[in-house]
């Protein structure tokens, strides 16, 4: 069992590949009507992405992740997934806590994140938890609301 931290986080393995797949794919799957295309997250590669040692869950089975990259300056969150059937426990809560926690570690003073903009749920918990609007961007078929968090 590999070591978890205080949120019950803990670094994914290659035989968590298959779950991290299934709980993206549940959380994201909802918004492909919505936006109009397939959320970015669910077309990553996933095995690459715990190679790197870029993805973190939470629950036995996992229920919970997030995908996050040490950058210069800042940490970005990728992603952050909760499966449906785990909505209003605390799963996000936590992994929030966990980002924070890590990009202070790292000695980052920063997270930066997006969402889609047509993913409004998202635009009520991020401002919360701590994260500011800097910008509204097109990339390509995605129209991103990019945020950011300053750590003390």
């Amino acid at each position: 069992m590999t070591e978890k931290n205080a949120e019950g986080v803990r670094a994914a393995v290659a035989a968590d590949v298959p779950a991290v797949a299934a709980v993206t794919d549940a959380a994201y799957r909802p918004y492909i009507e919505r936006i109009g295309v397939v959320p970015q997250p669910m077309e990553a590669d996933h095995a690459a992405n715990v190679a790197a040692g870029k993805v973190f869950v939470t629950g036995e089975p996992v229920h919970g992740l997030v995908v996050i990259e040490a950058c210069a300056g800042h940490l970005f969150l990728d992603s952050i997934a909760v499966h449906p059937d785990a909505h209003g426990t605390g799963v996000g809560r936590r992994l929030l806590h966990f980002v924070d926690a890590r990009a202070r570690e790292l000695g980052l003073g920063e997270i930066r994140l997006y969402t889609n903009a047509l993913m409004w749920e998202n635009q009520k918990i991020y401002p919360k938890y701590g994260y500011e609007v800097v910008e509204r961007r097109t990339d390509g078929p995605y129209d991103r609301i990019h945020y950011r968090k300053r750590l003390d």
